[in-house]
């Protein structure tokens, strides 16, 4: 119930972006960039959610079909390629906030605010490349992980097999060090929003103009939004280890099942908080429920 409770959440978040962006790029016939990446975000987060049900109802109703190649290792797959979309999306448009409301007169800043479209572009490119190499290390350590789940004894399996345990490590910490990539960027962009609204606040402190402006509201609105993608990004990575290590090492129903709850906030919960940060959004919402009401 509670993991159809968190499908229906996020659907109902990210099919809202979705069709809000569409209309207004039909309607004015341009796209902008932040409307563009948040689109591509939306229609990614909708498919990990659907990835994410058919996988709940998997391990819930039917976990012995997870541990067989035909079904379990296309679902991982899936899901895998879906989360790894879905994080870098995000990490661009936190980029994005940076580059587009930060103010430092450095050269170096000037320069890549002015190419952010092409570093953008770049980032995804990026992203798509890390994307195929952690797909086959991920199927190695599939077929690998798959392999021993049929051993009758996991536990005295990897004693024995201390080279096959060394794999699996290795692999893991590739998996997870690539996901420290799209983190660290955003937390660079988290740090230097704060910085660009110290300097900001500070002169105009000094220029006797008082501490609360549009720019400073966009600097905060920005920082909330990329704190906000951090937090729950940690939360996701962390839930994700713990259903990894339950998943090979205990396989237990139970303990999967909350770890998998903490491990979806991520997909249904950020929808929100950009629309919440997104004043054009935020306000169609409004209208929205304001109209819902009356009805």
């Amino acid at each position: 119930i509670l993991e159809i409770a968190e499908f229906i959440i996020g659907m109902l978040g990210n099919v809202f972006i979705g069709l809000v962006n569409c209309s207004e790029g039909i309607k004015n016939q341009k796209v902008f960039s932040a409307d563009f990446i948040l689109t591509c975000l939306a229609i990614s987060t909708i498919g990990q959610l659907f990835v994410i049900l058919f996988d709940s109802f998997l391990v819930g109703l039917a976990s012995h079909l997870y541990t067989t190649y035909r079904l379990g290792k296309p679902v991982i797959m899936l899901w895998h390629m879906t989360n790894h979309l879905t994080t870098w999306l995000a990490t661009c448009l936190s980029i994005f906030y940076f580059f587009k409301i930060a103010h430092f007169p450095h050269s170096l800043f000037l320069w890549l605010r002015w190419r952010m479209n092409g570093m953008i572009v770049m980032l995804l490119i990026l992203s798509l490349f890390l994307l195929i190499f952690n797909s086959l290390v991920l199927e190695i350590f599939i077929d690998i992980s798959l392999n021993i789940i049929d051993k009758s004894n996991l536990t005295l399996y990897l004693d024995e097999s201390k080279t096959v345990y060394d794999k699996l490590s290795i692999l893991k910490t590739l998996l997870s060090l690539t996901s420290f990539i799209p983190f660290s960027l955003s937390l660079t962009s988290l740090l230097f929003l704060f910085l660009s609204l110290v300097r900001h606040t500070r002169n105009l402190k000094l220029s006797s103009l008082g501490s609360r402006d549009s720019s400073t509201e966009a600097h905060r609105r920005a920082m909330k939004m990329v704190m906000s993608f951090l937090f729950l990004f940690i939360v996701h990575f962390f839930s994700l280890q713990v259903a990894n290590w339950i998943f090979f090492m205990l396989w237990n129903n139970k303990y999967i099942k909350f770890a998998m709850l903490a491990l979806n906030a991520f997909p249904s919960c950020h929808s929100f908080i950009l629309i919440l940060g997104n004043s054009k959004l935020r306000q169609t919402a409004v209208r929205l429920l304001w109209h819902l009401r009356n009805y």
